[in-house]
């Protein structure tokens, strides 16, 4: 079967909250739209990676669950009537006078007169941990989706940012214990949940290493080396918080200015190329914040400015929704 190509005012790369949120304005602004992403769910990162994580920095929320957040801005779109193509991932790009064409990994194209990326940290790939190879599928997880598989667990964490912190928090509660690994004694996360770890039951063990994992069939422990010791924690799961690799992978083909893995934009949201615009964690500019709100605010600015491109005709300030 031929693949089934799409013609569209807009297309929007990416539908994590950024993209979604501009696949909202994009239909505010009377467009036809198209959103493209590589995995099969709609909500980037926010759905692959913490979709049970409380967000306390969205305007509007005084705290939100990750899919909580997404099942809101999925409702929202919908009044766009965006065409959803996931699963797919964009891999060619070229412009023209009228608009632009992009090429899908499965041979379709989409058809636009501007596109917009909104594709996060691009595609992402967990970092291993030292001495893990071949720790996969006895224990070893590298996202927590949900955190009711936990429930009554002895949890061991590696890693000191903000992602190991949030699920020590958030499984103390729920997992029978819960230890929290880092080879230094000072932290990349947040200073406010560090202390809330710090006065819970979590133990944390600085300037140390998983080194080997203990079991049969199932993870039962795990050796914990500091310095020249080596201490055992029971363990029926690990969960290796260290970050991620990240890679734009065809995007860096398209011709399109990229600063140490990031798109670089101007004050429109328009990067080098005609009729191209980036928004959300992916962009590069001066005073950049990477924030989930930072971004719904450059997915706005993104969507009014490729209306013009689009319809020279049209103005960039759209009126306010209230008066819609």
């Amino acid at each position: 079967m031929t693949p089934v190509s799409h013609e569209c005012d807009l297309l929007i790369v990416g539908a994590g909250p950024t993209g979604l949120f501009a696949a909202y304005y994009a239909g505010f602004r009377g467009h036809r739209v198209v959103v493209v992403d590589s995995l099969p769910e709609l909500g980037g990162q926010v759905t692959a990676m913490y979709p049970e994580k409380q967000i306390f920095d969205v305007a509007g929320f005084p705290s939100v669950k990750g899919r909580d957040l997404v099942a809101g801005l999925v409702e929202q779109a919908a009044s766009a009537d965006p065409t959803y193509v996931l699963d797919r991932t964009a891999t060619t790009l070229a412009t023209d006078d009228d608009g632009v064409t992009v090429g899908l990994d499965d041979g379709s194209t989409v058809r636009a007169g501007a596109v917009l990326i909104t594709a996060g940290i691009g595609r992402f790939s967990p970092r291993p941990l030292p001495a893990g190879e071949g720790w996969l599928g006895r224990g070893l997880e590298f996202f927590v989706p949900s955190f009711a598989p936990y429930a009554g667990k002895d949890v061991v964490i590696v890693g000191g940012g903000d992602s190991a912190f949030d699920w020590a928090l958030h499984l103390e509660p729920v997992a029978r214990s819960v230890t929290l690994v880092h080879r230094r004694d000072a932290f990349r996360a947040h200073e406010r949940t560090v202390q809330q770890v710090r006065d819970s039951s979590v133990e944390i063990i600085t300037k140390a290493q998983v080194t080997a994992l203990n079991g049969d069939d199932t993870l039962e422990s795990v050796e914990i080396t500091i310095g020249d010791e080596k201490t055992i924690r029971p363990a029926q799961a690990l969960v290796a918080a260290l970050g991620f690799v990240a890679d734009l992978g065809p995007v860096q083909e398209w011709g399109i200015e990229v600063e140490k893995r990031h798109i670089v934009v101007n004050s429109a949201m328009q990067t080098n190329l005609p009729r191209v615009f980036a928004a959300g964690d992916v962009t590069e500019y001066p005073g950049k914040v990477r924030l989930i709100a930072v971004g719904f605010g450059e997915a706005a600015t993104a969507v009014n400015n490729a209306t013009v491109a689009i319809d020279p005709s049209a103005k960039v300030f759209p009126g306010h929704s209230s008066d819609a």
